[in-house]
């Protein structure tokens, strides 16, 4: 027989659908293992190597943990709600309840082909009713909790696409989906107060089981820092009436504050600004507003621009008065909108000053720049190219009145302390994280659970009354107002009041996909349940998920939305669990023949032709092989031929393995060499390194091959069951040709290696002549010195130096040396 891939992976999907090897009973688990990775959005171009990579170490994961012993639950679903699959249906004027029910029967074909050992039984979908129905459900519970508002803020707003995006979906000022320049807008938006959160968010990335890189991004994006909140009084009002009050992390340098910078949106521009100033500084504000989040945040490569108010505010430490500009670089919704600027020590107040000519005042210095015998309280240090950034216990203070000498870090709680005694300080901790707003004015998503009653005030939709379904829209364009497209269904916008059954009106915004996406995994055990979106016992059996593999793109969105919901509906009652992922490892990106995989490079990999040439498991051995899981690889067709050239080898060996019948190990070489394979395969799966598991199942083969050999029975039977994560369909198939009984994976048990074979009772001993090293040659432990001889001087190297001459001294150390002495 020779190995036909299709054939063979045709029998074993049949076998797996027929028997429903991979439905675990979840309700009789004794060893629970849920093995999660990142459902796909179905596109219509279908399922791409990118998807394939992801899923194909996912799955190895859970096979290998299933041969040893847990009972392994591996669902999948799909993302299919959003704002790619309705511009995709706008493009090609299909509507989404028609477009993304094909693409998922497309997608669901191509993943059952690459062999997942999925449990088909409990997908999800999120444009189900059953489904968003829960999604829904959770909405209503942060609203009844508190943690969900509608308020006004700046939002980056496409144009084109005519929704609201995240800071993460704007690329260089424009739109990531399709590429057009992104605008600053205020709508009023629902909001999840994530912020209430951020500390309990950060505090346990010390002791989740993540990948470092990704807890990393997270801790960076939630950004804590320490700092005091400070007010500084508006000149020509009275005391204590309007101060503009800014967050610093440095409350050490507010003696070197010379102005102040407000967002162009702050409330406080128009009591600052003098009449004569006023023409400019609106003109400068509309401009601002038209210029992405995203793009204003970007401080190092543009130009400072800004506008003088005609206002001035007070400095609390020195009483001198400040100019307060207005700037594109302070942004309303962080911080206060407000900033002291000290050019002295910041470099972007540093360079603004120096495009504006004001003043700069260096307060810190280091106590060595300090020259002997200089009064701190008035030292002239000179401004310098650049501001001294430097916060080290090794800096003073100067030119801060009574501060000045004092350690820098010590001097700012000092400071702190003399301002909270008129009112004007207070410590303070400070995040760079913001509510999560998930509002979308776009058609195809879940619409939002609201009744807006002008008695009641907003309502939220009562339990029963849920879902509040999607209702089919013929016109689903979005427009310019930023009014969603479910406001012109007057059957859908009109209703009545849950609580006083007045006339009232729905929500018309539909919710963020990551709010989707941030619960799917608690719904995949119970999906068979319509009055619940979780059971109780289930959950409590398979959460958290065990192992969760995914791209590290979505660190700070997917990740972190679903580690807050999951908090949340912990403190709510409804979960158990504080963390939803035991464990998470990110997975590496894969480039085509050194360049970025996509659709304008016409470079993208659809799996599909490449499993109808060479079969699932060639591509999913080809797949891991390219490089470190966790890292990528590049993709050239070229290499599709080394993986399928040894499935052919392993397929012939076993075969010649049977028609021979030997078992045992008749070479004690080739039992370590198994022991050693099994040992460095297990940690190599366990750690994820596919590719070097890979490489040492190839180099098993070769010894077992070596010199035109056939191997035993006893040599290739493990190998068919190390190989299973791996390459599924094949191990099934050699696994029964071996006798054993299907599937592999209900009948074999992982290999495991004993230590005492893999104790080599040989070493390398090196051969001198004359007291030259000349060779190395491998011997047995203890051997005597005439065994140690004969095996030298048989050495060619070693002939060669001896030249015929009479050895008339043998020098031998047992186990460590011998030195023959010619004449």
């Amino acid at each position: 027989m020779t190995y036909e891939p299709a054939a063979v992976e045709a029998k074993w999907q049949t076998f797996w659908e027929e028997h429903r090897t991979n439905e675990p009973d979840l309700d009789a688990a004794e060893r629970p293992f849920f093995n999660l990775m990142m459902y796909p959005y179905p596109s219509a171009e279908g399922l791409h190597v990118g998807n394939l990579y992801a899923f194909t170490g996912a799955d190895i994961y859970g096979r290998f943990r299933r041969l040893q012993g847990d009972d392994v639950f591996e669902p999948i679903g799909y993302d299919a709600f959003g704002i790619h699959s309705e511009n995709h249906a706008l493009k090609v004027e299909t509507h989404p309840m028609e477009l993304i029910p094909s693409n998922i029967r497309n997608f669901e074909r191509m993943l059952r082909a690459a062999g997942l050992m999925t449990d088909w039984s409990r997908t999800v979908d999120t444009t189900d009713p059953a489904y968003y129905k829960w999604t829904q459900w959770l909405f209503v519970q942060l609203f009844n909790a508190g943690l969900a508002e509608k308020k006004e803020a700046p939002v980056n707003w496409c144009p084109s696409c005519q929704t609201v995006l995240a800071n993460e979906q704007v690329i260089a000022g424009r739109c990531e989906r399709c590429d057009t320049p992104v605008e600053q807008r205020q709508l009023s938006q629902w909001f999840f107060k994530i912020t209430k959160y951020a500390d309990r968010l950060l505090d346990n990335l010390e002791w989740i089981d993540w990948s470092p890189s990704t807890k990393t991004a997270q801790s960076n994006w939630i950004g804590r820092s320490h700092g005091a909140s400070l007010r500084f009084p508006i000149s020509g009002h009275d005391a204590g009436d309007e101060t503009i009050e800014v967050f610093t992390t440095r409350p050490d340098t507010v003696f070197g504050a010379t102005f102040m910078v407000l967002a162009p949106e702050h409330p406080l521009v128009d009591v600052v600004t003098t009449d004569d100033r006023r023409r400019e500084v609106e003109a400068y504000a509309r401009e601002a507003a038209s210029v992405d989040l995203v793009e204003r945040q970007k401080t190092e490569e543009k130009e400072k621009t800004g506008v003088f108010t005609g206002g001035y505010a007070v400095n609390p430490a020195t009483g001198a008065e400040i100019p307060i500009w207005i700037a594109d670089y302070v942004l309303m919704g962080y911080g206060t909108g407000a900033i002291m600027a000290v050019p002295g020590h910041d470099e972007r107040d540093h360079q603004f000053a120096g495009a504006h000519g004001l003043d700069i005042l260096p307060v810190v210095c280091s106590r060595d720049a300090l020259p002997d015998g200089t009064d701190p309280t008035s030292a002239d240090l000179g401004v310098g190219d650049g501001a001294f950034v430097e916060h080290t216990a090794d800096e003073v203070l100067i030119n801060s009145d009574r501060f000045s000498g004092m350690e820098a870090i010590a001097g700012g709680r000092a400071i702190v302390e003399w301002l909270a005694e008129r009112g004007l300080a207070e410590e303070r901790v400070n995040y760079r994280l913001h509510d999560w707003c998930i509002s979308r004015q776009r058609y195809w998503g879940p619409p939002i659970p609201v009744i807006y009653c002008e008695a009641c005030g907003p309502r939220a939709v009562r339990e029963q009354d849920l879902p509040v379904l999607l209702p089919y829209v013929e016109d689903f364009r979005p427009t310019a107002t930023g009014v969603s497209p479910l406001a012109r269904v007057e059957e859908f916008y009109e209703t009545t009041c849950p609580e006083c059954g007045g006339e009232a009106h729905r929500e018309t915004d539909v919710s963020d996909t990551f709010l989707d996406s941030g619960w799917y995994f608690l719904r995949y055990p119970s999906t068979e349940y319509d009055d619940r979106p979780f059971d109780a016992d289930r959950t409590r059996t398979w959460l958290p998920v065990a192992s969760y593999i995914g791209g590290e793109e979505h660190a700070v969105l997917h990740l972190l939305y679903s580690r807050f919901l999951t908090m949340v509906l912990k403190d709510l009652g409804h979960l158990e669990i504080e963390e939803p992922y035991a464990r998470f490892r990110k997975h590496g990106l894969l480039i085509k023949e050194g360049a970025k995989i996509s659709k304008s490079r016409g470079n993208v990999i659809l799996p599909d032709d490449y499993i109808v040439r060479f079969g699932a498991d060639t591509f999913r051995m080809y797949l891991m092989f390219l490089g470190p899981f966790q890292v990528g690889g590049d993709f050239r067709d070229s290499g599709m031929a080394g993986p399928r050239r040894f499935l052919n080898k392993v397929w012939a060996s076993v075969t010649d393995a049977l028609e021979a019948g030997r078992e045992g190990f008749e070479d004690p070489a080739v039992e370590r060499a198994l022991h050693a394979t099994i040992k460095q395969v297990t940690e190599d799966l366990e750690s994820l390194d596919y590719n070097t598991a890979i490489a040492a199942l190839m180099d098993y083969l070769n010894t077992i091959r070596a010199g035109g050999r056939t191997a035993s029975l006893d040599e290739v039977r493990p190998l068919a069951v190390l190989l299973a994560p791996i390459a599924p369909h094949i191990a099934e198939e050699l696994w029964e040709r071996l006798g054993g009984a299907p599937s592999v994976f209900d009948h074999a048990e992982w290999p495991a290696y004993d230590p005492a074979v893999l104790v080599v009772d040989e070493l390398d001993l090196p051969v001198q002549v004359n007291g030259k090293l000349r060779a190395t040659i491998r011997v047995a432990r203890g051997a005597s010195q005439e065994a140690v001889q004969e095996a030298a001087v048989a050495e060619e190297n070693v002939a060669r130096h001896l030249n015929g001459g009479e050895i008339r001294k043998v020098i031998h150390v047992p186990d460590r040396l011998i030195n023959l002495l010619v004449s």
